[in-house]
């Protein structure tokens, strides 16, 4: 039985949009939970904020040590030895999360896809291969996995779908190499990616990048 994902809601009344928001690894639903309100959306736009948690399973570059995981991760090139079976169960996972927020009322082309790290990789292999219209994705100190069956599987509903990528340049854990050749096999595919990067920034968030998730949601959820 998985766990119930984390719910947080900004405005009033009934969400109009959702943004599911996929942590990296070791981490829960609740490492990004404090940005929503420093996000400082305004209060007419009711978005639902979602934080599902990811299953518990061994890690190999952690000793097979059992932690909350999208995929595992089998060598410290985090590019490379990809564990593909991994990735496509959380990609079917946060298929079923869009699911269930279309059921309840808010429709794809209203539902962002977002992650840090490892969950970040997972919405982009979720949403570039989606059949329904999202809002948009968004990458955090990520990288693009399984990049070679894009071009197979991407979706025409999502060809032209707003990407936000933001990246640390002194990341020492998603190189910056590794992101600088994701969004370029993105751009080779015809995507449209609006990129940051911040100076001195390793494997975090930075205050500045906050206010560049916040203005880039306000824009592709109006």
């Amino acid at each position: 039985m998985k766990d119930a994902p984390l719910v947080v809601q900004t405005g009033q009344g009934k969400p109009d949009y959702c943004v599911i928001w996929l942590h990296g690894l070791g981490a829960d639903g609740h490492d990004f939970e404090p940005i929503v309100g420093e996000l400082n959306l305004p209060e007419s736009l009711s978005v639902k904020f979602i934080f599902p948690h990811a299953p518990m399973m061994p890690v190999t570059i952690n000793n097979g040590y059992m932690m909350r995981s999208w995929y595992d991760i089998r060598a410290m090139d985090i590019g490379s030895s990809q564990d593909e079976q991994g990735v496509r169960a959380s990609q079917k996972l946060l298929q079923e999360i869009i699911d269930e927020q279309v059921a309840a009322g808010i429709p794809a082309i209203h539902c962002v896809l977002a992650g840090f790290s490892q969950g970040g990789a997972v919405a982009l292999q979720t949403g570039l291969r989606l059949k329904d219209t999202l809002a948009g994705i968004m990458a955090l100190s990520t990288y693009l996995p399984l990049a070679e069956t894009l071009e197979n599987e991407k979706s025409v509903e999502n060809s032209a779908i707003p990407i936000f990528m933001a990246h640390g340049d002194s990341d020492p854990v998603v190189r910056p190499e590794l992101a600088y050749m994701s969004r370029s096999r993105l751009e080779q595919q015809g995507y449209k990616v609006e990129w940051k990067e911040y100076r001195q920034m390793q494997h975090s968030v930075c205050a500045q990048e906050i206010e560049d998730i916040s203005r880039w949601l306000q824009k592709v959820l109006r």
